[in-house]
């Protein structure tokens, strides 16, 4: 039978709910861009991947137009994932440094990879009613990996909609509640208690420690805003936490 993540990543790839996303991602696997026009794109909705039992989730923002959008596997075919797979490999997060395609062997080690949104947005930006849209998909998921220990979050957008899926699910409250003293124990810490910022390192109250770090958009790690020594820290930190940790604990 299959398992609760094979079941969700095939209901992610049918997906049609965003009229703009799918347009856009169909658009650009049929125009390609000149150093792929052999390639056949994926155009379809990206689904997270790794290990069912991880203790590391690294949730970022959305396919690139020609990375994840071209091989149809998250951060795979960019530069984006040029960046994130030597760090994964040096903190023995990954079995190998490059990311190629599907069928380049990698395997993620103790980590899963997922996204915010599953299509390419144009320019890089979904709205925010198409990450409302994908939303259910990645509450299920996270449900899915119950030995998560670590949350990474790439970008500011990977940060809000893990807070967001702590707050469909009521482990966080909003600010108002919690002035209001409508939640109780742990629970009353809102949103707002959670700020993003590199290297921000958060206890949550479901236990998850929350990591924040840059997205490695070739924005960010070619002008130096993120290095690969600052983002091989936010890594250490997750070895960290679940090394205090033992697996099956």
């Amino acid at each position: 039978m299959p398992s609760a993540l094979q079941v969700l990543s095939q209901e992610v790839i049918l997906c049609r709910l965003c009229p703009r996303l799918v347009e856009f991602r169909e658009a650009i696997g049929r125009e390609k861009r000149r150093a792929y026009l052999d390639h056949e794109y994926w155009a379809k909705p990206v689904p997270g991947f790794g290990d069912p039992q991880a203790r590391v989730v690294i949730l970022g923002l959305a396919p690139g137009a020609h990375g994840s959008n071209r091989t149809g596997r998250m951060f795979t075919g960019d530069s984006s994932g040029r960046f994130l797979y030597p760090i994964l490999y040096r903190t023995g997060f990954a079995s190998q440094p490059n990311a190629d395609s599907r069928s380049d062997g990698l395997r993620l080690l103790d980590a899963y990879i997922t996204a915010a949104v599953r299509c390419a947005p144009p320019q890089n930006k979904p709205t925010p009613r198409e990450i409302a849209s994908c939303a259910p998909f990645l509450d299920r998921e996270l449900q899915a990996l119950k030995r998560m220990r670590v949350l990474v979050a790439l970008g500011k957008i990977g940060f809000d909609a893990y807070l967001n899926h702590l707050q469909r699910n009521g482990v966080l409250k909003a600010s108002r509640q919690a002035k209001d003293g409508l939640a109780r124990g742990s629970a009353l810490k809102s949103k707002s208690a959670y700020q993003f910022a590199h290297g921000a390192q958060y206890s949550l109250p479901n236990g998850v420690i929350l990591l924040a770090s840059y997205h490695p958009s070739n924005q960010n790690t070619a002008t130096g805003k993120l290095t690969p020594a600052m983002f091989e820290q936010i890594f250490l930190a997750a070895r960290r936490v679940v090394s205090a940790h033992p697996a099956g604990l």
